[in-house]
Formats: C-alpha cells, sequence, structure tokens
C-alpha cells in the first residue's frame, strides 16, 4: 500500500515556539571566541540529515578566517546521495569536509586527517617563530546534541566526555590528547536563541535535537508522518503491516497504536506513546536514511 498525499484531520505542528534562553547562548559563544585564540582549527559538527537546520546561524561570524573542518555526524541515519551532494557543497564553500558516523566510529580517520591537515600552516608559522613543533590544536562546535560528546570520545578512543541522548549535557571545558599529533579543546554547543524559522523547528525536533518537553509528540508525529507520505510513500505503511486504503496520519498513527497495542483503560489508542515510538523509529534510522535539508533549497 501507498500513503498518498493526504490531509489532516487533527492540527499539524504549525508552529514551533521554542525559545532559548540567550544568556546561557551568549556565555557558549563567549567561550568559543576566547578559545579560537588557543586552537589551529576547528571543527564544525553538524547533523547530516539537516546540515542547514543544526548550523548555528552566526558561526561564520563566530569562526572568522580560522581553519575549519566540516563533519557531517549521524550520516547513516541520513541519506546518502544528499550527503554527498552537501560535502560537494561545502568543499566548492572552501571548508574540507567529512561524513562520520560518530556511534560507529566510520570517518573518523577520515575527520583526523582533514584536521591535522587544516592546522599544518598554522603550525609552520607555529615553527617559523624559533619555536619547538607541538601537536595541532582543535577544538569541536555544533548546536546541542549532534553527537559532540560521542565524535570526542571516538576521537579519543575511550570515554572522556559525558555522552547521552539528551540535549545539552556537555558542560565545562576541557583538553583531551588525542594521541601524538592532535589536542582537542571540549567546548560546550552553540545554538541561537530561538528558531525563527518553524520549519526549522520541526526538523530539530524530529532529528532529536530539541527537549521533549518543549513540543508536543502527536503533533510533531502527524507532520513527520504527513513528510514521509510526499517523501517516501508506503514506507510507513511497509514498516509497520499496515493494509487498505489511504490514510490520513492520524490514522496511519491509530492503526500503530493499535497493532503495537497501545490501547488505554477506556479502549482508546495512546496517541503519546504512539507517537513516541513512531518518532524514536524514525530518529534510529528504522525507517530508512532521510536528508531533510538539502543543498539547492
Amino acid at each position: 500500500m501507498h500513503i498518498m498525499r493526504i490531509t489532516l484531520k487533527a492540527k499539524p505542528v504549525k508552529h514551533m515556539d521554542i525559545q532559548w534562553y540567550p544568556g546561557h547562548m551568549a556565555k557558549a559563544r563567549r567561550q568559543v571566541q576566547q578559545s579560537l585564540g588557543l586552537v589551529d582549527v576547528v571543527i564544525e559538527l553538524l547533523d547530516a540529515r539537516i546540515p542547514a537546520s543544526s548550523r548555528n546561524p552566526d558561526i561564520n561570524e563566530i569562526l572568522r578566517a580560522k581553519p575549519r573542518v566540516v563533519a557531517l555526524n549521524k550520516a547513516d541515519l541520513a541519506d546518502p546521495e544528499a550527503t554527498r551532494a552537501w560535502l560537494e557543497l561545502f568543499r566548492r564553500d572552501g571548508h574540507a569536509a567529512a561524513a562520520v558516523d560518530a556511534r560507529r566510529g566510520k570517518g573518523i580517520k577520515r575527520l583526523v586527517q582533514l584536521t591535522e591537515q587544516q592546522a599544518r600552516p598554522a603550525i609552520a608559522r607555529y615553527v617559523s617563530r624559533g619555536r619547538r613543533a607541538r601537536p595541532a590544536r582543535c577544538m569541536v562546535v555544533g548546536v546541542p546534541n549532534v553527537g559532540k560528546s560521542m565524535l570526542i570520545n571516538r576521537l579519543a578512543g575511550k570515554k572522556v566526555a559525558r555522552t547521552e541522548n539528551r540535549p545539552g549535557v556537555t558542560r565545562g571545558e576541557q583538553w583531551i590528547r588525542l594521541g601524538r599529533g592532535l589536542e582537542l579543546l571540549d567546548t560546550p554547543g552553540i545554538l541561537w536563541p530561538k528558531f525563527a524559522d518553524p520549519e526549522v523547528a520541526f526538523k530539530l525536533a524530529v532529528t532529536g535535537a530539541v527537549k521533549e518537553q518543549i513540543y508536543e509528540p502527536e503533533n510533531l508525529c502527524l507532520k513527520l508522518v504527513q513528510w514521509l507520505a510526499e517523501a517516501a510513500p508506503g514506507v510507513l505503511a511497509r514498516h509497520y503491516g499496515l493494509a487498505g486504503t489511504p490514510l490520513t496520519p492520524w490514522e496511519v498513527v491509530e492503526l500503530v497504536g493499535r497493532q503495537r497495542g497501545f490501547i488505554t483503560a477506556g479502549g482508546q489508542v495512546d496517541m503519546h506513546r504512539t507517537s513516541v515510538v513512531i518518532l524514536k523509529d524514525f530518529r534510529e534510522g528504522r525507517l530508512g536514511g532521510y536528508t531533510l535539508d538539502f543543498p539547492e533549497q
């Protein structure tokens, strides 16, 4: 069965009013700017599924002329063709770029090579002033929950930074030695104070980059189901074994809930619990790999 273009029975996520604390974000920005003088190169970490939406809009102003390597993390959850297009775009913009899967360790060796290459001019200037050669120094920047702590742990080959599947758990700064040729300064992630574009808010929420307390899973799931119906017709029907005529997003979620046995005491489907399961399946790649941002847009 193919789920065709659909009309919502329930109100979709038209706007997600997500407000972050400007004071906290301003402090994080100051910390990064203060740390720039200590490093030779910056690793800008993005979510490969949403490279534009997961990028701090002030990042170019913050980093200025500092050498940079763009790392597209969670590439295993994104569309490979779209990831290749994004890598090419970043390279055309003058940035070294690599796709990585920090959880499995894929692409890490290439990322380290690019980071060391980008740091060589700074090291050469350092040595030309009569100083002994030292390891290249770098830091990772990115919005919360793009996998920064996991990447740092993978680079170091051991658990050195706290990792948790929850936005914003890394706090403070610490230097981490990554073998003989590279040292890394861990810094808090950066995120703009609020989301001006509701579509950006949707993409960040549906990929798990914002806390669940500030959006309604039911509405977010309905919008995801609608998006999948247009981007990948039939994927939900195949994954959840749905059958019948074309369904609205509400009916899709309801059917999944009944199949999973998520029924309340009153005999109704627990839409909240079902929505959480569908969102989790999407975020963990069980529904396939998808990219929600495209370079041509």
